[in-house]
């Protein structure tokens, strides 16, 4: 069996995978993230992540932070707009620190007043950090504007003014009505069977309090198309068009993948890359990406140019997709196309750390893990017609927005 499930006493579900390697990596992986913060509450995920390496009921700021990687190992957290995940890397024979420790800062933090402080002043570079670079900061806006309204639609850094309202007792509320244990899994990779994982989660997992989500996410309602410009005085133009798309429980989420890797996928071949910048030369980075959520998602084309080459930038990218959404591909091209897309999907396993971090959340979500070859074989099943469907529901009604 690839993978070995299991589901705790307190409702945290543990999915491992036995590999031959002189690493091992766990996660902690937990179904909050931004979309979960009330109006008063904008940036509180993240800042509550911040939270977790500032000491618990057990260690101060400095243990937390050493104890891995005295070890020579790596522990390090992330959020986003669904989850926050508290991960580690080490030798095998240390994953049972680990996993001690992810348990103790997820579960133990005290969130410190004086530490608090300070992170407020990290939290702030990062998100001037942010405002440099109109890369970012524009795919944020434009997320914020297609998604105006609803729980996915503010920043996931939060705003200077809102951190500062933010102390001990508004973390520790947002961590109790959002980090339930019915709303976790701790995932693994590394040589050891499935037996000592599961004994070593039910010795540092189990005796947690179960606790249950006792509200529900908000889908959000539809989104009238815009187009807006930004005068910021930049060398170049950064634009970005898209549009919602499917949710991550959707089938055709695997044709609209697809689809984005045809259009402006990370290969040097793909129809964006070919036309606007081997063929006319007139952008240096050109990219689309697809985001899903549990109950919607994002499609965006991104490229920065001249700011006199925006316009035929954008006509170049509009005669593309209508040829997608006009003639399917041929059976060569689909064929092409797909064993591609395989193919990056088998290289980004390579990487065990990243394989890991896909299995909690495909377990968090779906509350299963295809395997590589179940995957393989829905995207053999793909059909080029498919491909026209969703181009055209999807790319239709496109918005954009420009910083100049």
């Amino acid at each position: 069996m690839e993978f070995h499930t299991y589901t705790l006493a307190n409702g945290i579900r543990g999915i491992h995978r036995q590999v031959k390697s002189h690493v091992a990596h766990c996660a902690l992986v937990i179904n909050a993230g931004s979309r979960d913060e009330l109006p008063n509450e904008f940036g509180l995920a993240h800042f509550t992540e911040h939270g977790f390496f500032k000491g618990t009921r057990h260690r101060k700021a400095y243990q937390v932070n050493c104890r891995l990687e005295n070890l020579g190992g790596e522990l390090n957290a992330y959020t986003t707009k669904e989850d926050t995940t508290i991960h580690a890397t080490v030798l095998k024979g240390d994953f049972s620190k680990a996993a001690e420790l992810i348990s103790d800062i997820a579960f133990e933090s005290t969130f410190p007043e004086k530490e608090l402080a300070k992170e407020r002043e990290v939290i702030c570079d990062e998100i001037n950090t942010y405002k440099d670079s109109p890369m970012d900061m524009i795919y944020d806006t434009f997320e914020d504007m297609l998604f105006s309204g609803s729980e996915l639609g503010h920043n996931i850094l939060g705003r200077k003014t809102s951190l500062a309202r933010f102390g001990t007792e508004a973390i520790l509320d947002f961590r109790k009505r959002t980090h339930t244990t019915d709303q976790m899994v701790f995932a693994s990779i590394g040589n050891m069977s499935p037996h000592t994982v599961e004994s070593i989660a039910e010795r540092y997992f189990a005796e947690r309090t179960a606790t249950s989500r006792q509200y529900e996410r908000v889908a959000p309602q539809t989104c009238t198309p815009f187009e807006k410009t930004v005068i910021k005085h930049t060398h170049q133009t950064h634009c970005i068009v898209g549009n919602r798309a499917y949710g991550i429980r959707e089938d055709r989420r695997l044709s609209l993948a697809l689809l984005v890797n045809i259009l402006g996928g990370p290969c040097a071949n793909s129809l964006l890359n070919v036309v606007i910048r081997e063929k006319n030369g007139l952008s240096y980075n050109i990219e689309a990406n697809y985001t899903p959520y549990v109950d919607s998602g994002i499609v965006a084309i991104y490229f920065s140019s001249d700011n006199g080459n925006a316009d035929m930038c954008l006509d170049l990218i509009d005669k593309q997709i209508r040829k997608l959404q006009q003639a399917p591909l041929s059976t060569r091209q689909i064929s092409m196309s797909k064993k591609q897309f395989i193919a990056q999907l088998a290289v980004s396993m390579e990487s065990n750390e990243s394989y890991m971090l896909g299995l909690g959340k495909s377990l968090l979500v779906h509350n299963e893990v295809d395997t590589i070859e179940e995957i393989c074989r829905k995207i053999d099943a793909l059909q080029a017609n498919q491909l026209t469907e969703v181009a055209n529901e999807i790319f239709t009604g496109n918005s954009i927005l420009m910083y100049k």
